[in-house]
């Protein structure tokens, strides 16, 4: 019996310099990300493909965005949005990447 294809989509990631430094990654990197096409599966697969970076992006316990890093999509930030959200098509369709980027504090 012939194997039904995955309804995969890949999604680029950008993420900060020191998350990259820390895995190796390029600039930008593409995942493989099956549906449904949330901020949750996209941080899954790339913790599954990167384990260095388990627990930089997401707190253990609670599985909550670290307080020092932001979500962006289409130009839109994401941080607050809940992580089974549904990302937009230009993102899931591969033409807009979800960046990661290291929030900047001080006085």
């Amino acid at each position: 019996m012939p194997e039904t294809p995955c309804p995969c989509s890949t999604i680029r990631v950008i993420c900060p310099h020191h998350l990259r430094t820390l895995a190796g990654l390029a600039e930008e990197i593409a995942l493989e990300v099956a549906p449904p096409f949330t901020l949750r599966r996209v941080l899954d697969a790339l913790e599954a493909d990167y384990p260095v970076l388990r627990g930089t992006i997401r707190d253990y316990g609670t599985g909550e965005r670290r307080a020092f890093l932001r979500f962006f999509v289409c130009e839109q930030d994401w941080s607050h949005e809940p992580l089974d959200a549904e990302l937009p098509p230009p993102v899931v369709e591969g033409r807009e990447p979800l960046l990661i980027i290291g929030a900047i504090a001080g006085g």
